[in-house]
């Protein structure tokens, strides 16, 4: 017996041609595209606010480590050179 060959069907491509291709910004509403937009602008400006919060504390708190610092501490830190007799 011959063996039937098994024809393949050729499906017409699914893909949009390059006119037809859209984008996300075409797919979307625009009232949805500025909400987007304002959001992510207001995500970056309290990141930054957060960013100079944090190197506000560290500053602040580099300060008061310096301020409770002992005698011994800062002698042994700036040890003569602090002085303005020291020729």
């Amino acid at each position: 017996m011959a063996k039937k060959k098994k024809q393949k069907r050729q499906q017409p491509s699914q893909q949009p041609s390059k006119d037809e291709a859209l984008t996300l910004k075409d797919q979307l509403n625009g009232d949805v595209l500025e909400k987007l937009k304002l959001a992510k602008k207001e995500l970056v400006v309290k990141e930054q606010a957060a960013q100079e919060e944090r190197e506000a504390k560290l500053v602040f708190e580099r300060k008061q480590r310096e301020k409770n610092k002992s005698f011994e501490e800062l002698l042994n830190e700036y040890g003569d050179k602090g002085s303005k007799f020291n020729g």
